[in-house]
């Protein structure tokens, strides 16, 4: 397996000016195609100390990525430096300067003179066109290392660092296969304490953890001669993951969520989901509305924020929100019922509780929430503690709510 590290350049990272989001797509990237990163870092536009960066790198790693320090500015070095550690000299490249020229007119702009260091690159290098900016990229390779030098801002690293994994696709020699599993219900190190023994014994496939807001993914990585071959360890290995928290899963995918796994669910069997929110003020809604073909599915969303708007809305009775308040069972369920009825709908969803930070008291705590469900079968409400912030709580609410839909439609 090829080993990697990321060096990504600029001062305004190590100053914070600059989010880096770079390392972790790159290595995401890196990821899916089997490449194992083991270090990445962060330089200032200092020479020396990139040098000594890149020179570290190249004696623990099979491929060296880096981001940044391509522009035309006398600070952007990267080019130069890690062309001197690995012996090349800069060449004029005429097909580098044409294209810089012509992106400069189509973008409205002119050339400057410093534009031109851009367009001298290693020898013998591969140059990779940047479709977005004015400073190619390049990949150099020497004494079966290979350094590929990629352009700071995302919007011209991201598309260039497509062209690179082309490459080192095929320095492998081996055919990649990932799948992802999304789980919801359960944190990333209950999780990994149960797939202990799948994560401590892991060559290939491997099976890598990631916890996101509400939910944990796995994603499973298997590196084969051939596609067939790799497909099948990768199922292997999928199967024993079910096997142990298949409970848990509710999707596969990483361009699935839970809003789209219960959209395509109620698709399927058409079938037709009402929302009835008080803490969570729209969120389930804001979540369904946003996957393409909810509008087949869900066609009311009530916010009853106020003890009002549940009796005039969805009927939830006076007499159980003096009884038993706003947060409760009880009124969960009746703002299930209320909802399913008005609406016609097949299932009704609704969340009831106390977001925070303030409203908590001892016996009903910041963070506790109801969520009721309704549907030709019954009701029921089920009660959650929720911990972290206001935010943190609504949107973990509005997930738990549909996880319940979710299961509600199958079975």
């Amino acid at each position: 397996m090829l080993t990697a590290e990321i060096i990504c350049v600029g001062t305004e990272l190590l100053m914070g000016q600059v989010v880096n989001t770079n390392a972790t797509y790159i290595a995401q990237k890196l990821c899916e195609i089997g490449v194992a990163v083991n270090y990445s870092s962060v330089v200032g536009d200092n020479p020396e100390r990139l040098s000594e960066c890149v020179k570290e790198a190249l004696t623990r790693c099979d491929v060296l990525i880096t981001t940044g320090g391509l522009g035309p500015t006398d600070d952007d070095l990267t080019k130069e430096i890690v062309s001197r550690v690995m012996g090349k000299e800069l060449f004029y490249h005429k097909e580098s300067m044409d294209k810089m020229l012509s992106y400069l007119k189509e973008a409205g702009k002119n050339m400057t003179k410093n534009n031109e260091k851009q367009a001298y690159l290693p020898i013998g290098s591969i140059i990779l066109e940047n479709d977005n900016g004015t400073a190619p990229g390049c990949i150099i390779e020497d004494g079966g290392k290979c350094a590929i030098l990629l352009p700071g801002p995302p919007k011209e690293m991201k598309p260039m660092l497509e062209k690179a994994l082309g490459y080192l696709r095929e320095k492998s020699g081996m055919v990649m296969k990932s799948r992802v599993l999304r789980l919801f219900g359960i944190g990333e190190s209950r999780a990994s304490a149960l797939l202990d023994d799948i994560i401590k014994n892991q060559t290939n496939p491997t099976i890598a953890p990631y916890a996101k807001e509400g939910e944990v993914t796995f994603r499973i990585t298997a590196s084969a001669e051939c596609e067939e071959k790799a497909s099948l360890m990768v199922d292997e290995m999928a199967e024993k993951v079910y096997a142990i928290v298949g409970e848990y899963i509710y999707g596969e995918g990483d361009d699935n969520s839970m809003e789209k796994v219960v959209v395509d669910s109620l698709n399927k069997r058409h079938m037709t989901l009402a929302t009835c929110e008080s803490c969570t003020g729209g969120l389930i809604g804001q979540l369904l509305t946003k996957v393409s073909g909810a509008s087949e599915v869900y066609g009311f969303g009530f916010v009853t924020y106020a003890n009002e708007a549940k009796m005039q809305l969805v009927g939830v009775k006076k007499e159980t929100l003096d009884a038993y308040g706003a947060v409760s069972e009880e009124t969960a369920r009746e703002m299930a019922e209320g909802a399913r009825r008005v609406s016609g709908s097949d299932i009704a969803v609704s969340v009831t509780g106390i977001a925070g930070p303030t409203g908590g008291t001892e016996d009903k705590p910041v963070g506790l929430v109801y969520i009721g469900i309704s549907d030709k079968n019954g009701t029921e409400a089920f009660r959650f503690v929720q911990s972290g912030d206001r935010e943190r709580v609504r949107k973990k609410s509005a997930l738990c709510a549909l996880d319940l839909v979710r299961r509600r439609i199958l079975g």
